[in-house]
Formats: C-alpha cells, sequence, structure tokens
C-alpha cells in the first residue's frame, strides 16, 4: 500500500474525469422521464468495475431498476468486504437556483475547498463516493495489493427508499455472502477531523391529501363559507409539534432511546462552532426541541418535517380559487427502537383524527426504514478507524448521523452482517440541494484511505 498517494497523484485527472461523465448522465430515479438514463448509468457501473479488475461483473434485473453486482475472489479462506451504493441521484429541482447545470460537472474552488470541488448532482451523494471504490478497487488489483475477496452491490433505487433491494437480497444471500459490509454515502466532521458515522436515524415518509369541495370555488362566492383545504392543511401541520418543538403524535415517543448524559458528554467532544454553522446556513438562529443541543437535534433524537406542500393556484399573476385539495409530502426521522412501520400509522390515525368535519384526509405512506448503530468494537471499525489514522494523521471520532439509509438495518437482517460507513462528504457540499459538489481532496483521499481498509480489516480478522 505504499505507493498509493503516489498512484492517485499520477492519475488523478483521469479519475476526476471518468466521474465526470459518470455525473453526466441525469440518473434519477424519482422520475420516470429519466428510466433510461437511470439503466444507462447502470451500464456505466458495470463497465467501470470491469475496468477495475473484477473477475465476475453483472447487471441483475429487480422488479425496479436494476441492481450491479461484481466480485472478485483470490482466496475462499481470506475475509470477504461487500461494497455497498448507489448510481441513482436526487431530482436537480429548482434548477434555476443551481450556478451551473446539474449534470454538466464543472471544478470550481470554494473557501472550504480550495483545492476545487465537482459540482453536479450526484457528486457527493453517491455517484463521487461510490466511484471511490471503483479506483480503489482498480489500484489493488493492478499493483497486486488486493489482501482480501470483494464484492460490488451498486443500486439504482436508493433516493426512493429501496424498494427492490430487499428482493434482491433476499433471493441472493448465498451470492452475497460476506464478513463486513463497506460503505461510503455518509460524511465527516471536515478535512482535517476525520469522523466515522456509527449510527443512522430511521424513515418514515408519507404523503398527505386533504380533500374539500368537489371543485375548485370562487374564493368570493365561496370563501368563509367552506372548509378551504390549503388553510385546513397548514392548521394540521402546525399541530404537528407543541412551543417546545416536541412532537405530538401520541404514543411517538414511547420507543425512544434516551441517551444517557455520558454518551451525550462524549458526543459534544466532536468540533462544533455554532456560529460557523449558521454563518454557513445564513440564518439568525438554530431552531428546534428544547433542551437539547443542535447537533443531537440532528442525530439521536427524532423529527417531522414537511418536505414539500402544494394546491391550489400558484402560477403567474392571481386566480382567486379556494383549491379542491391540498398536498404534503412529510418525513419522520427516527431513531433506535422506533419502527417505522409502527410510526407510519401512529401517524395516519393522528392526522386523520385532528381533520375538522368539513374535509376528507388521505394518508399515502410511501417508504421508510428502521434506525441502525454499529458497535465501536468491532473488527470492521478498528479498521476503518486504523485506516484513516494513517491517511489523515489523526485518529477518527465516532459520530452518529442525522440522515437514513434504511438499507444497512436490512443487511443486518437479512445478511448477518455487521456495516462500516466510511463517508469522506461534508455538512457543505448541499446533497439534495442546488449546487451540490464533492471536493478533490475528498474525492481522492477516499481513494486512497479505502484500501488501507482491506489490508487493516483482513490483518484483524486472522
Amino acid at each position: 500500500m505504499d505507493n498509493i498517494k503516489s498512484y492517485v497523484q499520477e492519475h488523478k485527472e483521469r479519475f476526476i474525469d471518468e466521474l465526470k461523465e459518470l455525473l453526466k448522465i441525469p440518473s434519477v430515479s424519482a422520475d420516470s422521464a429519466y428510466s433510461q438514463d437511470v439503466i444507462n448509468t447502470a451500464e456505466a457501473v458495470k463497465e467501470s468495475l470491469e475496468k477495475a479488475g473484477c473477475d465476475t461483473v453483472e447487471i441483475c434485473e429487480t422488479p425496479g431498476y436494476p441492481i450491479v453486482y461484481a466480485e472478485k475472489t483470490i482466496d475462499p479462506n481470506l475475509p470477504t468486504v461487500l461494497v455497498y451504493g448507489h448510481y441513482d441521484v436526487q431530482p436537480a429541482d429548482p434548477v434555476d437556483l443551481w450556478k451551473s447545470p446539474p449534470f454538466e460537472p464543472v471544478v470550481k474552488a470554494t473557501e472550504i475547498h480550495p483545492e476545487g470541488a465537482i459540482f453536479a448532482r450526484g457528486a457527493c451523494d453517491d455517484k463521487g463516493q461510490m466511484y471511490m471504490h471503483v479506483k480503489a478497487m482498480e489500484y489493488m488489483v493492478k499493483n497486486n495489493v488486493l489482501p482480501c475477496n470483494v464484492k460490488f452491490m451498486i443500486e439504482g433505487e436508493e433516493e426512493v427508499g429501496s424498494p427492490s433491494l430487499g428482493w434482491f437480497v433476499e433471493r441472493n444471500q448465498k451470492k452475497l455472502k460476506n464478513d463486513v459490509i463497506l460503505i461510503s454515502d455518509t460524511g465527516m466532521i471536515s478535512n482535517t477531523q476525520p469522523s466515522i458515522t456509527t449510527g443512522l436515524r430511521g424513515l418514515s415518509y408519507v404523503e398527505v391529501e386533504v380533500t374539500g369541495p368537489n371543485r375548485d370555488l370562487h374564493s368570493g362566492l365561496y370563501g368563509g363559507a367552506v372548509a378551504n383545504p390549503l388553510n385546513i392543511l397548514a392548521k394540521m401541520i402546525a399541530q404537528l409539534h407543541d412551543d417546545n418543538n416536541h412532537i405530538t403524535i401520541p404514543g411517538f415517543y414511547d420507543k425512544v432511546e434516551e441517551l444517557s448524559r455520558e454518551e451525550r458528554d462524549e458526543m459534544a467532544k466532536a468540533p462544533f462552532s455554532l456560529e460557523d454553522y449558521k454563518n454557513a446556513l445564513d440564518i439568525d438562529d438554530v431552531y428546534g426541541e428544547a433542551t437539547y443541543s443542535t447537533n443531537e437535534r440532528n442525530s439521536i433524537r427524532p423529527t417531522l418535517d414537511v418536505n414539500g406542500m402544494w394546491g391550489g393556484y400558484t402560477g403567474e399573476g392571481a386566480k382567486t380559487v379556494i383549491a379542491s385539495k391540498a398536498y404534503a409530502k412529510i418525513s419522520m426521522r427516527l431513531v433506535p427502537d422506533q419502527d417505522w412501520e409502527e410510526i407510519t400509522e401512529l401517524f395516519t390515525k393522528h392526522f386523520e383524527s385532528i381533520a375538522p368535519k368539513g374535509v376528507k384526509v388521505k394518508v399515502t405512506p410511501h417508504h421508510g426504514g428502521q434506525a441502525y448503530v454499529t458497535p465501536i468494537d468491532s473488527i470492521g471499525y478498528r479498521a476503518a478507524a486504523s485506516a484513516y489514522n494513517e491517511s489523515f494523521g489523526i485518529k477518527p471520532i465516532p459520530v452518529r448521523s442525522g440522515g437514513s439509509i434504511p438499507i444497512v438495518a436490512l443487511f443486518e437482517k437479512e445478511l448477518k452482517s455487521k456495516t462500516v460507513m466510511m463517508g469522506f462528504g461534508l455538512d457543505s457540499d448541499a446533497i439534495h440541494s442546488p449546487n451540490e459538489h464533492f471536493g478533490i481532496f475528498n474525492y481522492l483521499k477516499g481513494i486512497e484511505t479505502i484500501p488501507l481498509f482491506y489490508k487493516y480489516f483482513t490483518e484483524m480478522s486472522k
């Protein structure tokens, strides 16, 4: 592994150009208009894994978008690492807020990334981080330093809840058998202080529909006489939190894991500047559940947020109507022991109960997943910590993330494997937002660090 740094520098421009080509394909899984692009991206990932030196590479059909599977076995008696990633991306909306076209990747310097960052949808989430593993594999195979067996499972539906992944995993347990699962779809504290994500929140995602009159009505002739679904929906959503920003759904907190003061104090040791946080978001103050810090609110506490709300007339000019229907999309981030299906039921029952007469309410569950916590005394975690320590020259800090990767809990249930989350993105990378980007330093550092994980995991597994 001694020449990994020189190899990365020698092939730096090629690595960047290859990622740019992948980012040009608009693999938006949520929008059927891009279905062929999603399929084309799967083909591109397959080709890249073949070139990286995998012995077996195939596109596996599912009820939805295909999964790219690859493997290289050097000795059945050695450990096997299963790499998971996804090649689909979020929609680029709102496109007008992008400073450069979302699927025309460009490299620009920023205050946080003076050496440059690749701006494009999917740059960090997850094409850039997934492709680090492909290039790390290339290095290990070409330099004959691959210390163990490797399998890849790269899916195309993560951004829509991975509806086909469970189907695939259940039917391919022997094929996917492994000793540890490695994922890079998370972040780290900073480019000088790496961290390893040890916890993920679960997710319940629903869409609500409030229906009033059987057609849009003239707001002058009917205003004040019939229930306005938009007004009602706004009132109902406002009732979902109390004055302390505590979620009001009965039973919502019954199974919430309460961390000890000691655990909370350990979490607080992670470097964090509230002023820098506010400045980066251009906000005057933070907001959230009373008695918890900002980092606790976005990691160890459950939340409920409106992700979109619409209805009525939103075009240019004026149209004075009372809309027949109003809609909202709502996500709930969950913590360990909260079951997402149970929470979805609790939400549905409560939301229907607070609807006034004069409207009808429909709740449609979309997708969800369980929270996950990985132990820091496992071989996988210790190998990752050693890899970061060697690559960055500083010991990584274990942190819990506010994000959700629902399939991690699925992997443990079906494959009986622990997952290690080696993320290289930063909070400032604007994933799911306009102007998403991924630092060149982070991309190349990931390629440099991942082979070290294989080295240490193999050594520690003996």
